[in-house]
Protein backbone atom coordinates (compact mmCIF):
# COMPACT_ATOMS: atom_id res chain seq x y z
CA UNK A 1 0.00 0.00 0.00
CA UNK A 2 1.31 3.05 -0.97
CA UNK A 3 1.15 7.06 0.06
CA UNK A 4 0.91 9.02 -3.72
CA UNK A 5 1.82 12.46 -4.09
CA UNK A 6 2.43 14.70 -7.91
CA UNK A 7 2.41 18.15 -7.48
CA UNK A 8 3.93 18.64 -11.81
CA UNK A 9 0.44 20.32 -12.80
CA UNK A 10 -1.79 20.75 -10.11
CA UNK A 11 -2.08 19.03 -6.62
CA UNK A 12 -3.00 15.15 -6.30
CA UNK A 13 -2.51 12.84 -3.46
CA UNK A 14 -4.27 9.39 -3.51
CA UNK A 15 -3.66 5.79 -1.53
CA UNK A 16 -3.37 3.10 -3.27
CA UNK A 17 -3.22 -0.44 -3.30
CA UNK A 18 -1.74 -3.51 -5.39
CA UNK A 19 -4.89 -5.50 -5.29
CA UNK A 20 -7.89 -3.32 -4.07
CA UNK A 21 -6.61 -0.50 -7.26
CA UNK A 22 -7.32 3.21 -5.83
CA UNK A 23 -8.61 3.61 -2.23
CA UNK A 24 -8.99 7.57 -1.73
CA UNK A 25 -7.70 10.67 -3.86
CA UNK A 26 -7.80 14.64 -3.53
CA UNK A 27 -7.11 16.81 -6.56
CA UNK A 28 -6.71 20.21 -7.87
CA UNK A 29 -5.78 21.46 -10.90
CA UNK A 30 -4.80 24.85 -8.91
CA UNK A 31 -1.07 25.40 -10.17
CA UNK A 32 -0.17 27.61 -7.26
CA UNK A 33 -1.09 26.82 -4.07
CA UNK A 34 1.21 22.95 -3.37
CA UNK A 35 2.02 24.08 -0.30
CA UNK A 36 -0.74 25.30 0.91
CA UNK A 37 -2.84 22.05 0.21
CA UNK A 38 -0.30 19.19 -0.11
CA UNK A 39 -0.68 18.52 3.86
CA UNK A 40 -4.75 18.37 3.90
CA UNK A 41 -4.70 16.70 1.10
CA UNK A 42 -2.46 13.70 2.59
CA UNK A 43 -4.63 13.95 5.82
CA UNK A 44 -7.74 13.48 4.23
CA UNK A 45 -6.65 10.76 1.94
CA UNK A 46 -5.51 8.91 5.12
CA UNK A 47 -8.44 9.15 6.74
CA UNK A 48 -10.75 8.55 4.08
CA UNK A 49 -8.79 5.00 3.25
CA UNK A 50 -8.49 4.63 7.01
CA UNK A 51 -5.04 3.38 7.19
CA UNK A 52 -2.37 4.73 9.29
CA UNK A 53 0.50 6.40 8.15
CA UNK A 54 2.95 2.84 9.67
CA UNK A 55 0.63 0.47 7.16
CA UNK A 56 2.17 2.43 4.34
CA UNK A 57 4.74 0.36 2.17
CA UNK A 58 6.07 3.38 0.77
CA UNK A 59 5.55 6.86 -0.95
CA UNK A 60 5.44 7.48 -4.80
CA UNK A 61 5.91 10.72 -5.94
CA UNK A 62 5.64 12.36 -9.28
CA UNK A 63 9.43 13.28 -10.65
CA UNK A 64 7.93 15.71 -13.59
CA UNK A 65 8.70 17.16 -15.57
CA UNK A 66 7.07 20.13 -14.19
CA UNK A 67 7.70 23.69 -12.97
CA UNK A 68 10.01 24.07 -10.37
CA UNK A 69 8.10 26.09 -7.71
CA UNK A 70 5.27 23.46 -7.87
CA UNK A 71 7.29 20.19 -8.20
CA UNK A 72 9.67 20.85 -5.28
CA UNK A 73 6.80 20.90 -3.19
CA UNK A 74 5.30 17.36 -3.81
CA UNK A 75 8.64 15.80 -3.74
CA UNK A 76 10.04 17.65 -0.32
CA UNK A 77 6.51 16.24 1.42
CA UNK A 78 6.74 12.91 -0.67
CA UNK A 79 10.41 13.01 1.08
CA UNK A 80 9.46 14.00 4.47
CA UNK A 81 6.44 11.95 5.05
CA UNK A 82 8.70 8.85 4.01
CA UNK A 83 11.42 9.70 6.54
CA UNK A 84 8.82 9.65 8.91
CA UNK A 85 7.50 6.46 9.20
CA UNK A 86 11.09 5.39 8.08
CA UNK A 87 9.83 3.95 4.60
CA UNK A 88 11.15 4.24 0.88
CA UNK A 89 10.21 6.74 -2.11
CA UNK A 90 9.23 5.48 -4.99
CA UNK A 91 10.30 7.81 -7.79
CA UNK A 92 8.06 7.99 -11.01
CA UNK A 93 7.96 9.94 -13.94
CA UNK A 94 4.65 11.99 -13.93
CA UNK A 95 4.13 12.05 -18.04
CA UNK A 96 4.54 7.56 -17.44
CA UNK A 97 1.58 7.41 -15.00
CA UNK A 98 -0.57 9.75 -18.00
CA UNK A 99 0.73 7.37 -20.47
CA UNK A 100 0.08 4.49 -18.32
CA UNK A 101 -3.93 4.94 -18.05
CA UNK A 102 -4.21 5.91 -21.07
CA UNK A 103 -2.97 2.74 -22.62
CA UNK A 104 -4.86 0.91 -19.68
CA UNK A 105 -8.45 2.56 -21.19
CA UNK A 106 -7.78 1.23 -24.25
CA UNK A 107 -5.25 3.34 -26.25
CA UNK A 108 -2.73 1.41 -28.36
CA UNK A 109 0.06 2.32 -30.58
CA UNK A 110 2.31 5.44 -30.61
CA UNK A 111 1.26 8.18 -27.61
CA UNK A 112 2.98 11.79 -27.49
CA UNK A 113 1.98 12.81 -23.73
CA UNK A 114 2.34 16.70 -23.34
CA UNK A 115 1.57 18.67 -20.36
CA UNK A 116 1.73 22.89 -19.95
CA UNK A 117 5.51 23.56 -18.82
CA UNK A 118 4.67 27.46 -18.44
CA UNK A 119 6.32 30.31 -20.30
CA UNK A 120 4.87 29.60 -23.59
CA UNK A 121 6.35 26.07 -23.38
CA UNK A 122 5.05 22.59 -23.31
CA UNK A 123 6.58 19.29 -21.64
CA UNK A 124 6.50 16.62 -24.05
CA UNK A 125 7.03 12.76 -23.88
CA UNK A 126 6.43 9.86 -26.40
CA UNK A 127 5.50 6.63 -25.92
CA UNK A 128 4.86 2.92 -27.56
CA UNK A 129 2.42 0.82 -25.95
CA UNK A 130 3.07 -1.12 -22.63
CA UNK A 131 5.72 -3.75 -21.83
CA UNK A 132 5.53 -7.41 -20.89
CA UNK A 133 4.68 -6.02 -17.33
CA UNK A 134 2.37 -3.41 -18.41
CA UNK A 135 4.54 -0.68 -17.44
CA UNK A 136 4.77 2.10 -20.23
CA UNK A 137 7.40 2.05 -23.20
CA UNK A 138 9.21 5.67 -23.07
CA UNK A 139 10.94 6.29 -26.41
CA UNK A 140 12.64 9.18 -25.27
CA UNK A 141 13.11 11.66 -22.27
CA UNK A 142 10.80 14.36 -21.56
CA UNK A 143 11.63 17.40 -23.05
CA UNK A 144 10.82 21.13 -23.48
CA UNK A 145 9.09 22.48 -26.81
CA UNK A 146 7.45 25.63 -27.82
CA UNK A 147 3.80 25.57 -27.02
CA UNK A 148 2.89 26.58 -30.71
CA UNK A 149 5.43 24.49 -32.33
CA UNK A 150 5.16 20.85 -30.59
CA UNK A 151 6.27 18.46 -33.58
CA UNK A 152 3.41 16.40 -34.89
CA UNK A 153 3.22 12.78 -33.10
CA UNK A 154 3.34 9.66 -35.09
CA UNK A 155 0.39 8.46 -33.10
CA UNK A 156 -2.12 10.01 -30.71
CA UNK A 157 -1.17 13.44 -28.85
CA UNK A 158 -2.76 13.62 -25.43
CA UNK A 159 -2.67 16.85 -23.64
CA UNK A 160 -3.08 16.79 -19.70
CA UNK A 161 -4.11 19.74 -17.70
CA UNK A 162 -3.49 17.09 -14.74
CA UNK A 163 -1.54 14.18 -13.22
CA UNK A 164 -3.84 11.51 -11.23
CA UNK A 165 -1.86 10.59 -8.00
CA UNK A 166 -3.74 7.63 -8.28
CA UNK A 167 -2.70 6.36 -11.34
CA UNK A 168 1.22 7.26 -10.64
CA UNK A 169 0.45 5.13 -7.18
CA UNK A 170 -0.81 2.22 -9.11
CA UNK A 171 1.71 2.54 -11.71
CA UNK A 172 4.55 2.13 -8.62
CA UNK A 173 2.49 -0.68 -7.42
CA UNK A 174 3.00 -2.26 -10.33
CA UNK A 175 6.76 -1.58 -10.97
CA UNK A 176 7.16 -2.76 -7.25
CA UNK A 177 5.92 -6.37 -7.96
CA UNK A 178 7.85 -6.97 -11.26
CA UNK A 179 10.99 -5.84 -9.37
CA UNK A 180 11.50 -3.18 -12.04
CA UNK A 181 12.14 -0.26 -9.43
CA UNK A 182 14.16 2.15 -9.79
CA UNK A 183 11.68 3.34 -12.79
CA UNK A 184 12.70 6.97 -12.56
CA UNK A 185 15.78 9.20 -11.09
CA UNK A 186 15.46 10.53 -8.06
CA UNK A 187 16.68 14.19 -9.28
CA UNK A 188 13.39 15.90 -10.38
CA UNK A 189 12.73 17.01 -13.98
CA UNK A 190 12.45 20.58 -14.24
CA UNK A 191 13.76 20.67 -17.80
CA UNK A 192 15.02 24.22 -16.92
CA UNK A 193 16.69 26.30 -14.67
CA UNK A 194 14.64 27.50 -11.36
CA UNK A 195 14.01 31.72 -11.61
CA UNK A 196 15.99 32.22 -8.52
CA UNK A 197 19.40 31.18 -7.85
CA UNK A 198 21.34 31.44 -4.70
CA UNK A 199 23.85 34.53 -5.45
CA UNK A 200 28.12 33.90 -5.12
CA UNK A 201 29.09 35.55 -2.58
CA UNK A 202 31.41 38.35 -3.67
CA UNK A 203 35.04 38.49 -1.83
CA UNK A 204 35.56 41.40 0.43
CA UNK A 205 39.28 42.72 0.39
CA UNK A 206 40.82 44.12 3.63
Amino acid sequence: MLLAIDTSTGTSVAVVDREAGILAEVGTDDTMRHAELIGDGIRDVLATAGVAPGRLSGVAVGMGPGPFTGLRVGIAAARAFALGISREVVPVVSHDAIARAWYRAGGSGALQVVTDARRRESAVTDYDGLDAHGLPIRLDAPRLEPRDAVPAPRGIRLDAGTVSAGALGMLAELAVAAGRLPIADDQPLYLRAPDVTLSTAKRVLR
